[in-house]
């Protein structure tokens, strides 16, 4: 499995994660299916409103509305999240595991890097609701 995403967006995660040190960054990940698999046309950055944004993180909803209604209206789909662990691993944690919604894409940055994840629902494997996806660079034109 795949998730095509240009480097500028690899990058531009990887510097609000390094950016934010002390707190986790999240946000959310648009864009469609394709024949080579789903594409990550753009992201959009969310503040996160989590209770403790230390070891946590929640979406702004005000945000996770507006996507909903662009998407709607013909915008491109939400087809996951992105967040940080910091000082973590960029695996997903039991929280991450509790959250994700079935047939959801996730990135998540820690430690410099970054890892996609779907989360298919079952228990697979040690990453609980998580499959490992691999990350391709494309250009998204």
């Amino acid at each position: 499995m795949e998730l095509r995403i240009s480097r500028a967006a690899i990058d531009e995660i990887l510097s609000a994660a390094a950016a934010s040190p002390d707190a986790e960054i999240c946000g959310l990940l648009l864009g469609a299916a394709s024949a080579r698999g789903p594409v990550v046309e753009r992201l959009r950055p969310c503040a996160n409103v989590a209770a403790d944004p230390r070891d946590s993180f929640e979406v702004d909803p005000a945000a996770l509305i507006a996507v909903h209604r662009a998407a709607r209206a013909g915008d491109a789909a939400l087809i996951g999240h992105y967040h940080s662990h910091p000082g973590g691993c960029p695996e997903p944690s039991a929280r991450d595991a509790a959250a994700a919604e079935p047939g959801s894409y996730w990135i998540i940055a820690g430690s410099g890097m970054l890892r996609a994840w779907y989360a298919d629902g079952g228990q697979a494997d040690g990453q609980g609701r998580f499959r490992a996806v691999t990350i391709v660079e494309a250009d998204n034109r």
